[in-house]
């Protein structure tokens, strides 16, 4: 199927939808995406891509770490600065109670996995992510994307220094980043990939409009030119001014009226109608997904309160632990997220949402640890690791750990280097790919080499991998890891190409982690 033919069937079909509003419902309606459409292309499965977008720059070195005796020592060596060392300890360190919160003698020794291919080498997890070590290692669920960045050509550590050689523009810069990754442009883009698949497969959704999901924010990743991000909370779908029951200032009469008069146009002015149609789409797009959704509380998902109203901020499903308490748990706002997502998924099947592809958008923020790290980090690691682990465990309850995949993605890494409580922004970053379909246990691209900095001039002269203050250079880039989820979801080469810009000049397109 081609872009343009898929393009142009959801175009139709939105179109075909919108003429029951009259010819004056026009662009604004149809580009804000149909609610309800003609008959989809028929999908004989579900599928869905969760990003996990981790907004600030992960020190992602301190949660996957190559622990042989060279790179451990020299990771050692460059994290043991003054006033607050961040370098955590060695596998089998027992765990300090009496130590500073957060720091890498309260925390223990880091966490063994043992990769089906590890490279030569042995590596480790933070000591807050227990249930990924499991996860990794015993339940085969997890993958880890070893040094991931925004490229446009494969860079050796010589064409980094060359002016002449392409490279993504605003390096180390959090919003240029973030849009990089989300859009392959920088701040001010308007389209992102996770929307591009959206638009190619949106025809097999019987409701457009629930093709693109976020419940972490707006984000340009689930934008396309066709299909638009609808945006919930944690609670579910937004309410157009109403409560739950319906009601303004206590009447659901007044409610009624507020509904009325937002749909309701005085004269035949285009905006004015487009307004409208809009504000109709937006009620009817909440009715529908909020009567097709099952209670928070439901056992799939939640944990039904003895008495009073469901709070998921008490839900003990959705509570991690604090790795400084290990006996004290603490509300976990991304296993919120994760956990309106399930209910939608669990609902795709329902005639009023009518989905069989879905893309979604979750985030945590906090990972700008210029200082403060040691602390801040181990509980950004606690509440990562805690809602992947709630999320697999959902998605199991319901039978569809295979259709969902989840990864992880984030402005960029951090250096090597510590500034002595904290890092620096950097630029590649290991990642995480969590589901059912994942080829879990093992490493997808080659892991970089840990070097010495020099005392001259803070270059990593003995890596390949390592440019000033030790900041990783990307060895596998966004494309190919979108590419590859693309690929699993349903797109054809030429479709990738046209979603990926810079997937041609890379010879690997696809990195084997699904099946």
């Amino acid at each position: 199927m081609s872009t343009m033919n898929a393009s142009r069937r959801l175009f139709l079909r939105h179109a075909g939808m919108m003429s029951a509003i009259g010819a004056a419902g026009g662009p604004l309606a149809l580009n804000l995406s149909a609610i309800g459409t003609a008959s989809a292309q028929t999908a004989a499965d579900y599928k869905a891509i969760v990003c996990l977008f981790l907004f600030g720059g992960n020190d992602s070195i301190n949660m996957v770490l190559p622990t042989d005796a060279a790179s451990f020592a020299n990771y050692t060596a460059l994290r043991s600065q003054a006033p607050d060392p961040i370098a955590l300890l060695a596998a089998g360190t027992a765990a300090n109670a009496g130590a500073a919160n957060g720091s890498p003698a309260r925390l223990g020794g880091v966490l063994p996995i043992a990769p089906t291919n590890a490279q030569g080498r042995s590596f480790a997890l933070h000591p807050a992510m227990g249930t990924l070590q499991t996860m990794f290692d015993t339940d085969k669920r997890l993958a880890i994307l070893p040094n991931v960045g925004t490229l446009i050509l494969p860079t050796s550590k010589t064409q980094y220094g060359q002016a002449s050689h392409p490279k993504p523009v605003s390096l180390f810069s959090h919003n240029d980043q973030q849009n990089t990754w989300q859009s392959f442009q920088p701040e001010g883009a308007t389209v992102g990939w996770g929307g591009r698949m959206g638009d190619l497969l949106a025809s097999m959704n019987s409701r457009a409009v629930f093709t693109s999901i976020t419940a972490g924010g707006n984000a340009v990743w689930l934008s396309g030119n066709e299909v638009r991000q609808y945006q919930v909370t944690s609670n579910g779908a937004i309410r157009l001014g109403t409560n739950a029951s319906g009601q303004v200032y206590g009447s659901a009469a007044v409610g009624q009226a507020m509904e009325r008069i937002v749909q309701t146009t005085r004269g035949g002015h285009l905006l004015e109608m487009d307004l409208s149609a809009v504000a109709a789409r937006s009620m009817q797009a909440e009715s529908l997904l909020r009567n097709a959704l099952k209670p928070a509380s439901d056992p799939l998902f939640g944990t039904a309160p003895a008495s009073g109203s469901y709070n998921a901020t008490n839900d003990p499903k959705l509570r991690y632990t604090d790795p400084n308490n290990p006996g004290t748990t603490i509300a976990n706002p991304l296993a919120q997220q994760m956990q309106v997502v399930a209910r939608i998924i669990e609902a795709s099947g329902n005639a009023d949402v009518g989905a069989k592809r879905q893309v979604f958008f979750v985030s945590l923020g906090g990972f700008d640890t210029h200082d403060a790290q040691n602390n801040n980090h181990a509980q950004l690691m606690a509440r990562l690791a805690h809602a992947l682990r709630y999320f697999d465990d959902t998605l199991g309850a319901l039978g569809l750990r295979n259709q969902v995949t989840t990864f992880t993605a984030s402005d960029f890494g951090r250096t090597f280097t510590s500034n002595g409580d904290g890092t620096d922004h950097g630029w590649g970053a290991h990642h995480f790919v969590m589901g059912g379909a994942v080829r879990g246990g093992d490493l997808y691209g080659s892991f970089p080499v840990y070097g010495a900095k020099n005392a001259n001039n803070n270059n990593f002269d003995s890596s390949p991998d390592q440019i000033g203050n030790g900041a990783l250079l990307p060895t596998t880039s966004v494309d190919q890891l979108g590419a590859t989820l693309g690929r699993w979801f349903g797109l054809s080469d030429t479709q990738l190409l046209d979603v990926f810009p810079n997937l041609a000049n890379f010879s690997t397109r696809n990195l084997g982690f699904l099946t």
